[in-house]
């Protein structure tokens, strides 16, 4: 499978996980996931994949469904970029947004493989305003 399927099967089972364990083939043991500033995070966050297993928790308890509409992707040796609308219906209230109602972002996100895993994830998130 070449590196784009692979982060294309990767959003789609982001999108259906029953639990972070669906997601563990993705990743090399030595994963480093960066999320740059964003409304939900005021700061630069580099995790692990024990910490990439907490975030991902804690957020799926915000939503009830996620969607991911991969608009572009670029491969590049290693590395896939994808550029992505992403929506969230939430399962709690965030700022203005109700139960129900959706949460919406476009994320610039780079993927880097070591052996067919992602072992380098960098997170360009921009939320609509909440």
């Amino acid at each position: 499978m070449d590196l784009g399927s692979i982060v294309e099967e990767f959003l789609k089972t982001l999108k259906h996980r029953k639990s972070f364990d669906d997601l563990l083939p993705f990743y090399h043991k030595d994963i480093e996931q960066v999320e740059f500033p964003n409304l939900l995070s005021s700061k630069k966050t580099i995790r692990s994949l024990k910490e990439l297993k907490i975030a991902t928790d804690r957020g799926a308890k915000l939503l009830q469904s996620e969607h991911y509409q991969i608009v572009n992707k670029y491969i590049c040796d290693r590395a896939v970029i994808v550029e992505v609308i992403w929506s969230g219906r939430l399962s709690q209230s965030l700022g203005k947004l109700n139960v129900g109602e959706e949460l919406k972002a476009y994320f610039a996100q780079f993927y880097e493989f070591e052996n067919g895993k992602i072992i380098k994830q960098r997170n360009y998130d921009c939320f609509e305003i909440f």
